[in-house]
């Protein structure tokens, strides 16, 4: 090659760098709202079923509220025994948006589930009964991060082996979202089979570890809303109706937990009213109700999925 053929193909590589810089510094400058294809000012929703897997009573509530249209989207516990359930509904279902609820605690006092890794691969994991942790706080103190990529790993592939194709990771009682260490292994896993994870902006603000953490590529969402145990039984449907109603522009995600207030349901839940049977039935009969959809109309709000997210994500 001769030195002005040299020349001019770096000029070219030079003006294919500088083209591919200012068409990613585009994507990332828009709003999710934008990428996703909607007007910046649009408001959109994800009306997310958390727990899917634990039992028979949540997975049939919970396809139940799929088929209205108005509960979009779910993830799945891949530990737990009504695992082979779901995933039937997943392989007959190929368009359902459904996610993986990453799994490292085990909070019901009869109803246990422990690793899907071959347990002497993830010791850190395990408590003294042979369990997950009941809490995401003595998980993640006890968690090697080295150990936590073994078990998510199994999980996510566990799942594909029984037909499950997720189009999201989240991460149960954000045992994941703790510390640094365990929020980098999601974070990689995540980029690794091009999945987005649940994040919101408002990360920021009790994660210091976050922005050193992100990529320009990494989406988050504009916010996370879920009801709180201070929220009294009558007051479900106003706490409810007020969110919707009060809803800002953006992508918002409501996680929410179906379940029938039956006595399986009643059964793994007992001493434990929060996110307990009685309450999971309430969310189920407010997201399926001629309300919510009135109320989804009015306010003029797009239910969106994070199949959608994943599309903008990577697409670029």
């Amino acid at each position: 090659m001769t030195r002005k053929l040299f020349l001019m193909a770096l000029v070219a590589i030079a003006l294919l760098t500088a083209n591919a810089a200012k068409v990613l510094a585009q994507a990332t400058s828009r709003t999710l709202a934008e990428r996703l294809g909607y007007p910046a000012d649009a408001k959109l929703l994800i009306v997310h079923a958390d727990d899917l897997g634990v039992a028979h009573s949540v997975n049939d509530a919970s396809t139940k509220a799929f088929a209205t249209g108005l509960v979009n989207s779910g993830s799945i516990m891949v530990p737990c025994p009504w695992l082979t359930e779901i995933a039937a509904f997943a392989r007959s279902n190929p368009n359902a948006d459904l996610g993986l609820h990453l799994t490292l605690t085990s909070e019901w006092r009869n109803y246990r589930w422990g690793p899907v890794a071959p347990r002497d691969r993830v010791a850190s994991l395990i408590a003294e009964d042979g369990y997950f942790y009941p809490s995401e706080s003595e998980a993640s103190a006890h968690a090697l991060a080295s150990e936590a990529e073994i078990e998510i790993r199994a999980q996510i592939e566990r799942a594909r082996k029984l037909g499950i194709q997720p189009t999201h990771l989240d991460s149960h009682m954000g045992t994941l979202y703790e510390n640094k260490d365990l929020f980098e292994v999601l974070l990689r896993l995540g980029r690794e089979y091009k999945l987005p994870i649940r994040m919101s902006k408002d990360f920021q603000s009790r994660m210091s570890f976050l922005p050193a953490l992100l990529k320009a590529e990494d989406v988050a969402i504009d916010r996370i809303i879920t009801i709180g145990a201070d929220v009294p039984a009558e007051g479900w449907v106003k706490f409810y109706s007020e969110a919707v109603s009060n809803l800002q522009p953006g992508v918002t995600e409501f996680v929410i937990h179906l379940a029938h207030d039956d006595a399986e349901m009643k059964a793994v839940t007992i001493d434990h009213p929060n996110w307990g049977s009685a309450w999971r039935e309430r969310d189920l009969q407010f997201f399926t109700s001629d309300a919510f959809r009135k109320l989804l109309q009015e306010n003029g709000i797009k239910l969106i999925t994070w199949r959608d997210v994943r599309k903008a994500q990577y697409s670029q």
